[in-house]
């Protein structure tokens, strides 16, 4: 077991493990840390916690000190750089006539480094961009090409929910999403109504797969036989939510459609119903 605590660098990013040697750190403060990158500033989300040796890359790094009031200083004299940067970069972007669209700036702690955050629609050569750049600003540049649901992440946003993005307000990570889950959910398959702001797939759709995937196990697909109070029939539909099923009966007969709870009944023959995994070009770009 190893000794670590949990830093994040973004108010909503991935938590990266260091080492606290003997420093006493507590969740929610600030710390400066060594790096792949050079030293930076970060807050502390999990602290001082022992977790396996498979779940840290070696070697591990270390929290250099709790961050000082000229270490705050620096971060946000770094922040106002940081906007200064993006618009000098933009007039850049713009003199070189490049089909991209500049999305963030971020400078490390130590100057070391400027990394600039950009999407398009291709692969772009900024050979003559990092020049003028590197020129501008005296210090190393990384140009990176992010994604869609990157650039959603970092810019945040409101919600078709009236909420703030998901990916912006608590997802460290993106976790898959298919066109599977919006069909097991039974819900419409226009791409204007499954997809966030981002354009692909809304994320939220994870959220609630697991709560279909165990009702699904658990309820009678169409064409199933069942025993209810009222005799064997079979299943025409059903309301996974509200754990209904609706049963043709013959009563005298006649055909009777019943609803039934989910409890009030018995399955008898269970029809097995696959997921058409099939979609057209435009679905399948919801989940890119």
């Amino acid at each position: 077991m190893v000794n670590v605590v949990g830093v994040r660098f973004k108010s909503v990013g991935k938590i990266y493990y260091f080492d606290p040697e003997n420093i006493e750190i507590k969740k929610g403060d600030s710390v400066i840390v060594e790096t792949s990158r050079g030293v930076e500033f970060g807050s502390v989300v999990l602290a001082n916690k022992e977790i396996s040796e498979n779940e840290i890359v070696s070697p591990l790094k270390k929290v250099l000190r709790k961050a000082t009031d000229d270490d705050i200083k620096i971060m946000l004299d770094n922040k106002e750089k940081e906007k200064q940067a993006f618009e000098k970069c933009v007039k850049k972007i713009e003199e070189h006539e490049l089909a991209m669209k500049l999305v963030d700036v971020e400078y490390t702690f130590d100057h070391n480094k400027i990394l600039f955050y950009f999407t398009a629609d291709g692969r772009i050569d900024f050979r003559e961009l990092v020049r003028d750049l590197a020129s501008l600003f005296k210090t190393r540049i990384e140009l990176r090409q992010i994604g869609v649901r990157d650039e959603a992440k970092m810019l945040g946003g409101i919600g078709v929910c009236g909420r703030p993005l998901c990916c912006s307000l608590y997802l460290g990570e993106f976790e898959p999403v298919s066109i599977k889950m919006a069909k097991e959910q039974s819900l419409s398959l226009n791409p204007t109504k499954i997809s966030g702001t981002c354009g692909r797939l809304m994320c939220c759709l994870k959220n609630e797969q697991e709560a279909y995937e165990d009702l699904i196990r658990r309820t009678p697909h169409t064409g199933s036989v069942v025993k209810t109070p009222d005799g064997k029939g079979t299943v025409v539909s059903a309301n996974l939510l509200k754990s209904l099923v609706n049963v043709s009966l013959d009563i005298d007969g006649e055909k009777e459609i019943k609803e039934y709870k989910l409890s009030d009944i018995k399955i008898l023959k269970k029809v097995n119903v696959k997921i058409d995994d099939s979609e057209s070009k435009d679905l399948k770009a919801l989940e890119d």
